[in-house]
């Protein structure tokens, strides 16, 4: 019989390599699925042998239960803000006060990107991943480590001889991973972010680990301090050193003798500064030298011995000619403004995004204005402000039909953008089908972004309903589809028709309705006709359902193209009908609980399914409505509102004794 604490050690090594080759190096050598292979295999003996678990086993990267905020901490040394360089001159004058204070000495500098996120410290014990820190106002940061623990270039443990170390980087998030995000908030009605910057930072301080860990932030490295003081002698041989104990450096980085080398360096990449999947906005200079460092010293606010030199924005005037609609992956209708051609950082700009009907009024732009253009790393460059108005000006309007299938455009109350509701409509028809099939909705292995891509682009679907009239040959015409992958895509669509009236109805991709929200809907009316059918009145009676969750039900049924999907879908053989497993009583029957804080048995899914077991209900804030908050040790925020507004406060020995009273 295998030793199950080797094995255990053996899938640690493995998976570590694996993490190390995919999210520091970029040079994965094996597939998702085989990673997630050895992730589930290493989860089931650590449950198996749960003496064996560690703090820094890969199973460990998303652990943290939400909380209710963030614990301050100080710095073990300051983390300063530098000085900034604005051209040429300013960087040849801080390299001349470096050699005046280092009285005639030998230097050489580091140049590396300055890359737009988020400062961090990352803390280690005996190697081991004890804590991480934001900046903060650089004495005294906030506690992220749950957060940090979910990025997968953090290492958790790391082979070296210092007791205490401490590695400093940037948490950024690149280029597409910013707009995934982007789209994926467009769909759900939430606003965009503005840029990657505000995008990782928002991501690491979110108070649910899960979310940062969907996130895709990356950890780059710059610092390396053991008790709060550098630990080498030269910053260049520091970075080496991370490099070398798995962190992630940027590779972007040249040792320079002279300052005309740096230079060299800083006009090099903004050149190239488009080439990067990520946002920099400048370049930092160091010198080398950990002893020289010293004795140039700081300032108040920043050290003598590095400069951030920062790149011009990228703007341009030009003449806005007219405004054109385009339709995203999500439905959502974007205005774009179709512009006299001009130079921007080296790229000719002849369109810019205006995002929405909102983002015009602001500016107050009707076509034939003058505008300020800029490039901020965005695919498309956008309007900033309207620098002059134009003699023949024309006004603006969404349409009111989809410029791309006709269906009908709504814009939901309180929102900005518009969209097109035809779940069908080509536009967005690939998103659709990949909601539709995804884990948690229809689960249909094997429908993912390739074969989406194939099937859209050759015709075999125009809807998302002809998942369910696929042949194995027509499955066989795609690239990298052979006759057990397509006999397993086929089985795994077919498998979908047995998934309950809740899924079908939360794939249909209708706004504001959520697995939960679907389950409501699925026991009010037991049918998806009745769904159909039902009047916004109607809709209004079931649980959790407002006034602008049932608009958006009705509008879904009431648009053409989407009766027609249903039925369909309906014809394919999928469950239409539903018969509820939820209790119709129960002693907490009428009563909503906000659970907070740890329990001292019960998880907080435990507590959960005991409450809705018993008819109550479990919601995530605490209101004038709420009937008890069920405090745990670590309470927060929510203790504190319930306590102002005289809701009931219970722990859990007092809930398991309403279970039984009942």
């Amino acid at each position: 019989m295998k030793d199950p604490r080797l094995e255990v050690e053996k899938l640690r090594k493995e998976l570590r390599r694996h993490e190390h080759l995919y999210y520091v190096v970029d040079q994965p050598e094996i597939s998702d699925a085989e990673y997630d292979a050895l992730m589930r295999q290493l989860r089931q003996l650590e449950e198996r042998h749960p003496e064996l678990a560690t703090p820094d086993s890969p199973t460990q990267r998303v652990g943290g239960k939400p909380r209710e905020g963030f614990v301050k901490v100080a710095h073990s040394s300051a983390m300063l803000s530098l000085d900034n360089a604005l051209n040429e001159a300013e960087l040849r004058a801080f390299d001349s006060r470096v050699r005046e204070l280092l009285g005639g000495a030998e230097y050489r500098y580091v140049t590396e990107l300055k890359m737009d996120g988020l400062s961090m410290a990352a803390r280690y014990r005996a190697g081991r991943f004890i804590q991480a820190v934001t900046r903060g106002d650089g004495s005294v940061g906030e506690d992220v480590t749950e957060n940090a623990r979910t990025i997968r270039s953090v290492p958790l443990s790391v082979e070296t001889k210092l007791d205490d170390l401490e590695a400093r980087g940037e948490v950024v998030m690149n280029r597409k991973a910013f707009e995934r995000l982007n789209l994926d908030r467009d769909e759900k009605g939430l606003s965009r972010f503005a840029n990657p910057r505000n995008a990782a930072a928002g991501s690491l301080r979110v108070l649910e680990p899960q979310i940062t860990a969907s996130r895709r932030l990356e950890y780059y490295t710059y610092f390396l301090l053991t008790e709060g003081r550098p630990a080498m002698d030269s910053h260049w041989a520091s970075l080496e050193e991370l490099h070398r104990l798995g962190f992630k450096v940027n590779s972007h980085r040249r040792l320079c003798r002279t300052i005309d080398e740096a230079l060299e360096f800083c006009a090099d990449w903004e050149a190239r500064r488009e080439e990067l999947p990520y946002e920099i906005d400048g370049v930092v200079v160091k010198v080398d030298s950990i002893p020289q460092q010293r004795q140039l010293g700081f300032t108040a606010k920043a050290p003598r011995w590095a400069i951030a030199y920062k790149y011009p924005a990228r703007q341009a005037k030009t003449i806005v000619r007219g405004i054109e609609v385009q339709v995203g992956r999500t439905g959502a209708l974007t205005p774009v403004a179709l512009l006299d051609p001009r130079e921007v950082g080296g790229v000719t700009v002849a369109r810019a995004t205006l995002h929405n009907e909102d983002e015009i009024e602001r500016l107050g732009l009707q076509v034939g204005d003058e505008v300020v253009i800029e490039r901020s790393g965005d695919v498309i460059p956008k309007v900033v402000r309207v620098s002059a108005q134009g003699s023949k000006r024309n006004p603006f309007k969404m349409p009111d039909k989809c410029p791309i299938c006709g269906g009908a455009v709504v814009r939901e109350e309180g929102e900005a953008a518009s969209r097109c509701i035809n779940i069908n409509c080509p536009a967005r028809l690939k998103e659709s089908i990949l909601h539709f099939a995804s884990r948690g909705v229809m689960n249909i292995d094997g429908v993912g972004d390739a074969l989406v891509d194939q099937l859209v682009d050759r015709g075999l679907a125009t809807s998302v309903a002809d998942l369910y009239s696929l042949t194995a040959e027509q499955l066989l015409t795609l690239e990298r589809m052979g006759p057990k992958s397509a006999a397993n895509v086929l089985r795994n669509i077919e498998n979908s028709k047995h998934n309950p009236l809740p899924r079908v109805l939360g794939a249909l991709g209708i706004r504001f309705v959520g697995e939960r929200t679907a389950v409501f809907l699925a026991e009010e009316f037991s049918s998806m006709d009745a769904i159909a059918s039902a009047s916004i009145e109607d809709l209004k009676k079931t649980e959790e359902v407002g006034p602008k969750v049932a608009e958006s039900v009705y509008r879904f049924f009431h648009e053409p193209h989407n009766r027609e999907l249903v039925d369909r879908l309906r014809d394919a053989g999928l469950q239409f009908t539903y018969s509820s497993t939820r209790p119709k009583g129960g002693p907490f029957k009428g009563l909503t609980f906000v659970l907070t804080g740890t329990l001292p048995s019960l998880s907080r899914d435990q507590a959960k399914e005991l409450i809705e077991s018993a008819g109550g209900k479990v919601i995530g804030s605490v209101s004038k409505k709420t009937s008890y908050v069920v405090a745990g040790a670590d309470s927060g925020s929510k203790l504190t509102k319930a306590e102002s507004l005289g809701i009931r406060i219970i722990d859990e020995g007092a809930l398991l004794e309403l279970l039984k009273v009942g």
